[in-house]
Protein backbone atom coordinates (compact mmCIF):
# COMPACT_ATOMS: atom_id res chain seq x y z
CA UNK A 1 0.00 0.00 0.00
CA UNK A 2 1.03 3.78 -0.88
CA UNK A 3 -0.67 4.74 2.67
CA UNK A 4 1.33 7.59 4.55
CA UNK A 5 1.71 6.28 8.07
CA UNK A 6 -0.15 8.39 10.78
CA UNK A 7 2.15 9.66 13.82
CA UNK A 8 1.53 7.87 16.98
CA UNK A 9 3.05 9.86 19.72
CA UNK A 10 1.98 8.79 23.41
CA UNK A 11 4.37 11.66 24.73
CA UNK A 12 2.25 14.50 25.97
CA UNK A 13 2.63 17.32 23.58
CA UNK A 14 3.37 20.78 24.83
CA UNK A 15 0.58 23.27 24.33
CA UNK A 16 0.98 27.41 23.50
CA UNK A 17 -1.64 29.59 24.15
CA UNK A 18 -1.85 31.23 21.27
CA UNK A 19 -4.45 31.33 19.19
CA UNK A 20 -4.85 29.00 16.15
CA UNK A 21 -7.72 27.45 13.72
CA UNK A 22 -8.55 23.79 14.48
CA UNK A 23 -10.61 22.53 12.18
CA UNK A 24 -13.55 20.11 13.43
CA UNK A 25 -13.20 17.53 10.65
CA UNK A 26 -10.62 16.75 7.65
CA UNK A 27 -10.79 14.06 5.39
CA UNK A 28 -8.35 11.61 5.26
CA UNK A 29 -8.83 10.94 1.16
CA UNK A 30 -5.54 10.42 -0.25
CA UNK A 31 -3.60 10.21 -3.18
CA UNK A 32 -4.65 6.64 -4.48
CA UNK A 33 -8.38 7.48 -3.38
CA UNK A 34 -8.43 10.03 -6.03
CA UNK A 35 -6.36 8.16 -8.31
CA UNK A 36 -9.38 5.49 -8.22
CA UNK A 37 -11.68 7.89 -8.77
CA UNK A 38 -9.75 9.46 -11.81
CA UNK A 39 -9.74 5.86 -13.46
CA UNK A 40 -13.52 5.34 -12.85
CA UNK A 41 -13.97 9.17 -14.26
CA UNK A 42 -11.87 7.71 -17.55
CA UNK A 43 -14.49 5.21 -17.80
CA UNK A 44 -17.97 5.43 -19.79
CA UNK A 45 -19.49 3.35 -17.15
CA UNK A 46 -19.93 5.73 -13.58
CA UNK A 47 -23.02 4.33 -11.77
CA UNK A 48 -23.15 1.59 -10.31
CA UNK A 49 -20.77 -1.42 -11.39
CA UNK A 50 -17.80 -3.42 -10.76
CA UNK A 51 -15.98 -1.12 -8.38
CA UNK A 52 -19.42 -1.05 -7.00
CA UNK A 53 -19.23 -4.54 -6.17
CA UNK A 54 -15.34 -4.91 -5.56
CA UNK A 55 -16.05 -1.93 -2.18
CA UNK A 56 -18.91 -4.16 -1.18
CA UNK A 57 -16.83 -7.42 -1.32
CA UNK A 58 -14.13 -5.62 0.77
CA UNK A 59 -16.34 -3.97 3.17
CA UNK A 60 -18.10 -7.27 3.76
CA UNK A 61 -14.90 -9.08 4.41
CA UNK A 62 -13.78 -6.76 6.96
CA UNK A 63 -17.23 -6.86 8.58
CA UNK A 64 -16.90 -10.75 8.87
CA UNK A 65 -20.09 -10.28 7.16
CA UNK A 66 -21.42 -12.81 4.29
CA UNK A 67 -22.73 -9.76 1.88
CA UNK A 68 -22.58 -6.18 2.56
CA UNK A 69 -24.57 -3.70 -0.33
CA UNK A 70 -23.82 -0.26 -1.15
CA UNK A 71 -26.41 2.49 -1.17
CA UNK A 72 -26.41 5.90 -1.37
CA UNK A 73 -27.03 6.90 2.46
CA UNK A 74 -27.30 5.33 5.83
CA UNK A 75 -30.82 7.01 5.90
CA UNK A 76 -31.27 4.65 2.47
CA UNK A 77 -29.97 1.85 4.22
CA UNK A 78 -32.61 1.71 7.24
CA UNK A 79 -35.26 2.50 5.27
CA UNK A 80 -34.62 -0.15 2.74
CA UNK A 81 -34.15 -2.56 5.63
CA UNK A 82 -37.48 -1.60 7.17
CA UNK A 83 -38.93 -2.61 3.50
CA UNK A 84 -37.55 -5.37 3.36
CA UNK A 85 -39.20 -6.88 6.46
CA UNK A 86 -42.32 -5.44 5.34
CA UNK A 87 -42.64 -3.07 8.44
CA UNK A 88 -45.06 -0.13 7.60
CA UNK A 89 -48.52 1.33 8.75
CA UNK A 90 -49.53 0.61 11.90
CA UNK A 91 -46.30 -0.84 13.20
CA UNK A 92 -43.80 -0.02 16.07
CA UNK A 93 -40.57 -0.03 15.99
CA UNK A 94 -38.19 1.01 19.31
CA UNK A 95 -35.01 3.33 18.92
CA UNK A 96 -33.37 5.86 20.70
CA UNK A 97 -34.27 9.58 20.86
CA UNK A 98 -30.20 10.43 21.20
CA UNK A 99 -29.61 9.94 17.48
CA UNK A 100 -29.69 12.06 14.56
CA UNK A 101 -33.42 12.38 13.38
CA UNK A 102 -32.69 10.23 10.20
CA UNK A 103 -32.57 7.15 12.34
CA UNK A 104 -36.35 7.82 13.84
CA UNK A 105 -36.94 9.68 10.15
CA UNK A 106 -36.58 6.67 8.18
CA UNK A 107 -39.34 4.53 10.51
CA UNK A 108 -41.65 7.69 9.36
CA UNK A 109 -40.82 7.02 5.86
CA UNK A 110 -42.25 3.34 6.17
CA UNK A 111 -45.55 4.83 8.19
CA UNK A 112 -44.53 2.50 11.04
CA UNK A 113 -44.28 4.55 14.65
CA UNK A 114 -40.88 5.21 16.56
CA UNK A 115 -40.92 4.53 19.93
CA UNK A 116 -38.10 6.23 21.98
CA UNK A 117 -36.81 4.55 25.08
CA UNK A 118 -34.03 6.39 27.03
CA UNK A 119 -30.25 6.15 27.03
CA UNK A 120 -27.64 4.38 29.69
CA UNK A 121 -25.80 7.07 31.60
CA UNK A 122 -22.64 5.65 31.33
CA UNK A 123 -22.47 4.74 27.28
CA UNK A 124 -25.30 7.28 25.87
CA UNK A 125 -26.60 4.10 24.53
CA UNK A 126 -29.99 2.97 24.25
CA UNK A 127 -30.73 1.41 27.83
CA UNK A 128 -32.04 -2.24 27.07
CA UNK A 129 -33.12 -2.55 30.27
CA UNK A 130 -36.16 0.09 29.50
CA UNK A 131 -36.53 -1.71 26.12
CA UNK A 132 -39.01 -4.51 26.70
CA UNK A 133 -41.58 -2.58 29.05
CA UNK A 134 -41.86 -0.46 25.90
CA UNK A 135 -42.40 -3.53 23.44
CA UNK A 136 -46.53 -3.89 22.53
CA UNK A 137 -48.16 -6.38 19.93
CA UNK A 138 -47.40 -3.48 17.05
CA UNK A 139 -43.49 -3.92 18.05
CA UNK A 140 -41.56 -5.59 14.94
CA UNK A 141 -38.42 -4.23 15.57
CA UNK A 142 -35.63 -2.47 17.56
CA UNK A 143 -33.02 0.17 15.89
CA UNK A 144 -30.22 0.42 18.52
CA UNK A 145 -27.71 3.33 17.55
CA UNK A 146 -24.02 2.77 18.23
CA UNK A 147 -23.44 5.73 19.38
CA UNK A 148 -20.39 7.67 19.18
CA UNK A 149 -18.43 4.85 18.05
CA UNK A 150 -19.56 2.07 21.05
CA UNK A 151 -21.51 -0.63 19.97
CA UNK A 152 -24.93 -1.36 22.19
CA UNK A 153 -25.24 -4.09 24.71
CA UNK A 154 -25.97 -6.06 21.66
CA UNK A 155 -25.84 -9.44 23.57
CA UNK A 156 -28.83 -8.37 26.02
CA UNK A 157 -30.67 -7.08 22.61
CA UNK A 158 -30.64 -9.63 20.96
CA UNK A 159 -31.74 -12.18 23.94
CA UNK A 160 -34.94 -9.49 23.88
CA UNK A 161 -35.76 -9.73 20.50
CA UNK A 162 -35.17 -13.25 20.18
CA UNK A 163 -37.64 -13.60 23.27
CA UNK A 164 -40.50 -11.65 21.15
CA UNK A 165 -39.55 -12.48 17.73
CA UNK A 166 -38.42 -9.13 16.84
CA UNK A 167 -36.11 -7.86 14.01
CA UNK A 168 -33.08 -5.79 14.67
CA UNK A 169 -31.53 -3.66 12.55
CA UNK A 170 -28.25 -1.62 13.53
CA UNK A 171 -27.64 1.66 12.96
CA UNK A 172 -23.69 1.90 13.07
CA UNK A 173 -23.32 4.94 11.47
CA UNK A 174 -20.62 5.94 13.88
CA UNK A 175 -19.08 2.74 14.14
CA UNK A 176 -17.58 0.60 11.33
CA UNK A 177 -14.52 -0.48 12.92
CA UNK A 178 -16.50 -1.25 16.89
CA UNK A 179 -16.98 -5.02 18.10
CA UNK A 180 -19.18 -6.24 21.09
CA UNK A 181 -17.68 -9.18 23.00
CA UNK A 182 -15.39 -9.50 20.13
CA UNK A 183 -18.37 -9.65 17.10
CA UNK A 184 -18.57 -6.72 14.64
CA UNK A 185 -21.85 -5.18 14.06
CA UNK A 186 -24.24 -7.69 11.84
CA UNK A 187 -22.99 -10.49 14.08
CA UNK A 188 -26.24 -9.97 16.22
CA UNK A 189 -28.24 -8.78 14.02
CA UNK A 190 -30.01 -8.98 10.82
CA UNK A 191 -28.67 -6.38 9.32
CA UNK A 192 -26.30 -3.23 10.25
CA UNK A 193 -26.08 -0.25 8.52
CA UNK A 194 -23.50 2.47 7.84
CA UNK A 195 -22.77 5.90 6.40
CA UNK A 196 -19.72 7.38 4.67
CA UNK A 197 -21.08 11.18 4.91
CA UNK A 198 -18.48 13.80 5.05
CA UNK A 199 -17.20 13.55 8.39
CA UNK A 200 -17.39 9.83 9.30
CA UNK A 201 -14.18 7.49 9.63
CA UNK A 202 -14.04 6.37 6.39
CA UNK A 203 -15.78 8.92 3.55
CA UNK A 204 -17.41 9.45 -0.06
CA UNK A 205 -19.07 12.38 0.94
CA UNK A 206 -22.37 10.78 0.75
CA UNK A 207 -22.91 6.67 0.77
CA UNK A 208 -23.93 4.19 2.67
CA UNK A 209 -23.92 0.28 2.96
CA UNK A 210 -26.00 -2.83 4.73
CA UNK A 211 -24.16 -5.71 5.65
CA UNK A 212 -25.94 -8.82 6.27
CA UNK A 213 -25.38 -12.91 6.70
CA UNK A 214 -28.97 -13.53 4.94
CA UNK A 215 -28.58 -14.50 1.47
CA UNK A 216 -32.57 -13.81 0.15
CA UNK A 217 -32.05 -10.65 2.47
CA UNK A 218 -28.88 -9.42 0.49
CA UNK A 219 -30.95 -10.58 -3.27
CA UNK A 220 -33.55 -8.24 -2.33
CA UNK A 221 -31.67 -5.21 -1.59
CA UNK A 222 -29.52 -5.23 -4.64
CA UNK A 223 -32.60 -5.41 -6.46
CA UNK A 224 -34.65 -2.80 -3.97
CA UNK A 225 -31.82 -0.13 -4.20
CA UNK A 226 -32.44 0.30 -7.40
CA UNK A 227 -36.62 0.31 -7.57
CA UNK A 228 -36.95 -3.27 -7.73
CA UNK A 229 -35.72 -3.65 -11.41
CA UNK A 230 -35.10 -7.29 -11.88
CA UNK A 231 -31.94 -6.35 -13.59
CA UNK A 232 -28.70 -3.51 -13.08
CA UNK A 233 -28.17 -0.95 -15.60
CA UNK A 234 -24.50 -2.28 -15.85
CA UNK A 235 -26.23 -5.77 -17.29
CA UNK A 236 -28.67 -3.35 -19.17
CA UNK A 237 -26.02 -1.05 -20.66
CA UNK A 238 -22.64 -3.57 -20.92
CA UNK A 239 -24.24 -6.72 -21.98
CA UNK A 240 -26.44 -7.29 -24.78
CA UNK A 241 -29.86 -5.23 -23.75
CA UNK A 242 -33.01 -7.91 -22.80
CA UNK A 243 -35.96 -6.47 -20.87
CA UNK A 244 -36.46 -5.92 -17.49
CA UNK A 245 -39.15 -6.36 -14.85
CA UNK A 246 -40.18 -4.28 -11.92
CA UNK A 247 -40.89 -6.67 -9.37
CA UNK A 248 -41.37 -4.55 -6.37
CA UNK A 249 -41.55 -1.30 -5.42
CA UNK A 250 -37.64 -0.55 -4.58
CA UNK A 251 -35.73 2.72 -3.88
CA UNK A 252 -33.45 4.78 -5.99
CA UNK A 253 -30.70 4.26 -3.80
CA UNK A 254 -27.74 2.43 -5.71
CA UNK A 255 -24.02 3.42 -4.61
CA UNK A 256 -22.20 4.56 -7.52
CA UNK A 257 -18.49 3.23 -8.98
CA UNK A 258 -17.40 7.23 -8.28
CA UNK A 259 -18.08 6.73 -4.56
CA UNK A 260 -16.80 2.98 -4.19
CA UNK A 261 -13.95 4.23 -5.77
CA UNK A 262 -13.36 6.78 -2.64
CA UNK A 263 -14.32 4.07 -0.53
CA UNK A 264 -11.94 0.68 -1.50
CA UNK A 265 -8.22 1.96 0.00
CA UNK A 266 -9.94 3.86 3.20
CA UNK A 267 -10.96 0.32 3.85
CA UNK A 268 -7.40 -0.75 3.22
CA UNK A 269 -6.26 1.60 5.82
CA UNK A 270 -8.89 1.42 8.25
CA UNK A 271 -7.04 0.22 10.95
CA UNK A 272 -4.06 2.22 10.86
CA UNK A 273 -6.80 5.39 10.66
CA UNK A 274 -8.33 3.71 13.74
CA UNK A 275 -5.00 3.78 15.30
CA UNK A 276 -4.26 7.12 15.32
CA UNK A 277 -8.05 8.17 16.28
CA UNK A 278 -7.76 6.26 19.73
CA UNK A 279 -3.95 7.68 19.98
CA UNK A 280 -5.90 10.89 20.09
CA UNK A 281 -8.80 10.00 21.84
CA UNK A 282 -6.97 8.88 24.85
CA UNK A 283 -4.98 12.29 24.53
CA UNK A 284 -8.26 13.49 25.21
CA UNK A 285 -9.01 11.09 27.99
CA UNK A 286 -5.77 12.09 29.75
CA UNK A 287 -6.03 16.17 29.33
CA UNK A 288 -9.96 16.00 29.95
CA UNK A 289 -10.24 14.57 33.31
CA UNK A 290 -12.52 17.45 35.17
CA UNK A 291 -15.43 16.90 32.33
CA UNK A 292 -17.94 14.27 32.61
CA UNK A 293 -17.93 12.47 29.32
CA UNK A 294 -19.71 8.83 27.96
CA UNK A 295 -18.22 5.82 29.92
CA UNK A 296 -16.15 2.69 27.57
CA UNK A 297 -17.09 -0.45 28.12
CA UNK A 298 -14.19 -2.78 29.05
CA UNK A 299 -16.04 -6.20 26.63
CA UNK A 300 -16.27 -3.49 23.61
CA UNK A 301 -13.98 -1.86 21.07
CA UNK A 302 -14.58 1.49 20.38
CA UNK A 303 -14.66 2.85 16.72
CA UNK A 304 -13.42 6.62 17.86
CA UNK A 305 -15.35 8.55 16.04
CA UNK A 306 -16.47 11.20 17.96
CA UNK A 307 -15.21 12.50 21.61
CA UNK A 308 -18.02 14.12 23.16
CA UNK A 309 -18.18 15.95 26.37
CA UNK A 310 -20.54 17.66 28.78
CA UNK A 311 -20.44 21.42 29.23
CA UNK A 312 -22.10 23.68 31.54
CA UNK A 313 -24.03 26.32 29.10
CA UNK A 314 -22.88 24.37 25.71
CA UNK A 315 -24.33 26.77 23.61
CA UNK A 316 -22.20 29.78 25.22
CA UNK A 317 -19.20 27.03 25.13
CA UNK A 318 -19.71 26.41 21.00
CA UNK A 319 -19.36 30.24 20.73
CA UNK A 320 -16.58 30.64 22.75
CA UNK A 321 -14.53 27.85 21.10
CA UNK A 322 -15.37 29.46 17.90
CA UNK A 323 -13.86 32.52 18.70
CA UNK A 324 -10.66 30.85 19.74
CA UNK A 325 -10.47 29.08 16.08
CA UNK A 326 -12.14 25.83 17.54
CA UNK A 327 -14.66 24.07 15.46
CA UNK A 328 -17.52 21.63 17.55
CA UNK A 329 -20.14 19.97 17.01
CA UNK A 330 -23.41 18.57 18.72
CA UNK A 331 -24.57 14.75 18.67
CA UNK A 332 -27.41 15.17 19.27
CA UNK A 333 -30.44 17.13 20.10
CA UNK A 334 -32.94 14.60 21.45
CA UNK A 335 -35.41 13.72 18.89
CA UNK A 336 -38.23 13.46 20.36
CA UNK A 337 -37.66 17.25 21.29
CA UNK A 338 -37.84 18.17 17.75
CA UNK A 339 -40.68 19.98 16.65
CA UNK A 340 -41.95 17.72 13.95
CA UNK A 341 -42.35 14.65 16.94
CA UNK A 342 -43.41 16.82 19.71
CA UNK A 343 -46.60 17.91 17.20
CA UNK A 344 -47.44 14.54 16.23
CA UNK A 345 -46.75 11.99 19.15
CA UNK A 346 -46.74 14.56 22.02
CA UNK A 347 -43.95 14.23 23.44
CA UNK A 348 -42.42 16.92 25.22
CA UNK A 349 -39.59 17.70 28.09
CA UNK A 350 -38.91 15.07 30.98
CA UNK A 351 -39.87 12.01 28.46
CA UNK A 352 -36.08 10.48 28.56
CA UNK A 353 -34.63 12.31 30.68
CA UNK A 354 -31.04 11.38 30.24
CA UNK A 355 -31.42 11.92 26.98
CA UNK A 356 -32.06 15.21 27.33
CA UNK A 357 -29.77 15.88 29.93
CA UNK A 358 -27.07 14.56 27.11
CA UNK A 359 -28.72 16.60 24.35
CA UNK A 360 -28.21 19.60 26.01
CA UNK A 361 -24.94 19.30 27.54
CA UNK A 362 -23.27 17.40 24.55
CA UNK A 363 -20.23 18.78 22.40
CA UNK A 364 -18.47 16.90 20.29
CA UNK A 365 -14.49 18.01 19.83
CA UNK A 366 -12.50 17.46 16.64
CA UNK A 367 -11.20 14.00 16.18
CA UNK A 368 -9.86 12.44 12.69
CA UNK A 369 -6.26 11.12 11.69
CA UNK A 370 -4.48 14.45 10.32
CA UNK A 371 -5.32 16.18 13.66
CA UNK A 372 -1.98 16.49 15.86
CA UNK A 373 -1.38 16.55 19.75
CA UNK A 374 -0.59 19.89 19.87
CA UNK A 375 -3.65 20.56 18.34
CA UNK A 376 -5.65 18.38 20.28
CA UNK A 377 -4.23 20.57 23.64
CA UNK A 378 -4.76 23.39 22.29
CA UNK A 379 -8.31 22.73 22.32
CA UNK A 380 -8.31 21.07 25.68
CA UNK A 381 -6.62 24.55 27.00
CA UNK A 382 -9.32 26.59 25.67
CA UNK A 383 -12.09 23.63 26.64
CA UNK A 384 -10.34 24.11 30.15
CA UNK A 385 -10.78 27.79 30.14
CA UNK A 386 -14.58 27.22 30.83
CA UNK A 387 -14.23 25.02 33.75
Amino acid sequence: MNSKEYPIDKVLPVFSSEKRKVEYFRHNLEQQDKAELMKVLDTVFLTTGTITKQFEEDFACYLGAKYAVGVMSCTHALELCLRYFGIGEGDEVITTPLSYVATANTIEFVGAKPVFVDVEWKTANIDPTLIEAAITPRTKAIIPVHLYGQMCNMTTIKEIADRHGLIIIEDAAHCVEGEHRGGKSATLSNAACYSFYATKNITAGEGGAIATNDEEMHKWLLQGRSHGISSSAADRYTKKYRHYDMEFLGMKSNMTNMQAALLIHQVERIETLHKRREVLFNLYETLLTKFERPGLEADSRHAYHVYSVWVKNRDAAIDFLYEQGVGVAVHYRPTHLMSYYQEKYGYQKGNFPIAEYIGEHTLSLPLYPLLLEEEVAYVCEVLQRLS
